[in-house]
């Protein structure tokens, strides 16, 4: 959806492993169509980047080539572009769609959408199914103002499971992130929340809006409009549990998509808001 995006620089502290990094590279400007991208998913075999926009926006994902040019446009026929948040794979090429977007805490019919990949050849695509979801910890429609813990902008597939990491709108943000995990199948089912963790206590720094998992499965990369929460050293699907390191990107913008190009390479996104952003960058870890 549409957000009220505050532009406020602070220097912010958190109580985890603090890294700085400036090595943020611009790689191209977004075609002037795509104002609000808000996912990115990559395709190596290919070097393409597939992305899509949020709420008001068109039932569609778009296919860019590695000189930002609009390559291909793919309607999705029977999906409704209610607040598409993320864009993912799974390790055969599949895209999945997340349509959680759930600013107001409000929605009941939050859903993922498969879109198999012999289908990304079409101009209109048809989606193999939908996965339909609810968080059993929300009772509420809405919730109260200080509970307001079911927005998502972030995802990822692995091992049959999504993995969702919760945007917090609560009043009195503290950095509270919840982890949830949803098997990859058709259907109805309740998020089973595997985690918690937190970030910081300031909103326009530490809000998550999008994630990503390395290709070899052993970093996760979390995204906010000014730095990247790096999970490393964790078993199983314990991201949390392994280390937590801050990286500052030395750069304030609208970030709202982010995907591993390969196991230390990232590209970030970012919509174009007061004439900053509208861009794919490419980050290096250190």
């Amino acid at each position: 959806m549409k957000k009220f995006f505050l532009f406020g620089i602070s220097i912010v502290l958190l109580a985890c492993q603090q890294q700085s990094n400036t090595d943020l590279k611009t790689l191209y400007s977004l075609p002037k169509k795509l104002k609000e991208v808000s996912g990115i998913t990559y395709f190596p075999e290919t070097n393409m980047i597939y992305t899509l926009e949020d709420s008001g926006n068109k039932n569609e994902i778009y296919a860019l080539n590695p000189e930002g040019k609009l390559e291909k446009t793919i309607a999705i026929t029977n999906a409704v572009n209610t607040d598409w948040e993320d864009i993912t794979k799974d390790k055969e090429g599949n895209i999945y769609i997340g349509d959680f977007g759930n600013n107001d805490n409000k929605r009941q019919d939050l859903c993922i959408y498969k879109v198999a990949k012999g289908e990304l050849n079409k101009e209109n695509a048809v989606s193999e199914y939908k996965v339909s979801f609810s968080y059993p910890e929300q009772t509420e429609f809405p919730p109260k103002k200080k509970e307001l813990f079911y927005d998502v902008e972030g995802f990822f597939e692995q091992n049959g499971y999504f993995y969702l990491f919760t945007k917090n709108r609560s009043k009195g943000f503290d950095g509270t992130a919840f982890i949830y995990k949803i098997k990859n199948a058709p259907g109805t089912q309740e998020a089973v929340r595997i985690g918690k963790f937190k970030t910081c206590n300031n909103y326009n720094h530490c809000v998550l809006t999008s994630a990503t998992i390395s290709p070899d499965g052993k970093k996760v990369a979390l995204l906010s409009h000014d730095k990247i929460v790096l999970f490393k050293d964790f078993t199983g699907n314990q991201f949390h549990k392994g280390s937590q390191t801050e990286i500052s990107l030395n750069h304030f913008s609208q970030k709202e998509a982010i995907v591993f190009k390969d196991n230390n390479t990232l590209f970030i996104a970012d919509e174009k808001t007061n004439k900053i952003g509208g861009n794919v960058y490419e980050f290096k870890l250190k």
